[in-house]
């Protein structure tokens, strides 16, 4: 087994990640009677993770954990990517 089958894998499991923590900021700030675009969540999700921050800072004190798990998960696909992209060119191109 290759190793940039490994770091793919872990690529797609954090965009997964994202995406699940994407549709749950949705469904947060839906609850709370804030417009949200379901149609231009995709580009707009940083927008939406800044108002979800300061509601829950507002509400609670801190940060929600919302939006560390969306943080998280976001450079760990970037990681994991670069991580792939790196594994093939060593595989390909060896020595």
């Amino acid at each position: 087994m290759r190793i940039s089958f490994l770091f793919i894998a872990v690529l797609v499991c954090c965009a997964g990640w994202a995406v699940v923590t994407t549709i749950r900021v949705y469904g947060y700030l839906r609850e709370r009677n804030i417009p949200v675009s379901f149609l231009w969540l995709r580009f707009m999700i940083l927008k939406y993770l800044g108002q979800y921050k300061r509601i829950t800072l507002k509400e609670t004190g801190k940060v929600g954990p919302l939006f560390y798990h969306y943080l998280i998960s976001v450079n760990g696909a970037l990681l994991a990517a670069i991580a792939a992209a790196l594994a093939v060119m060593a595989e390909r191109y060896p020595g």
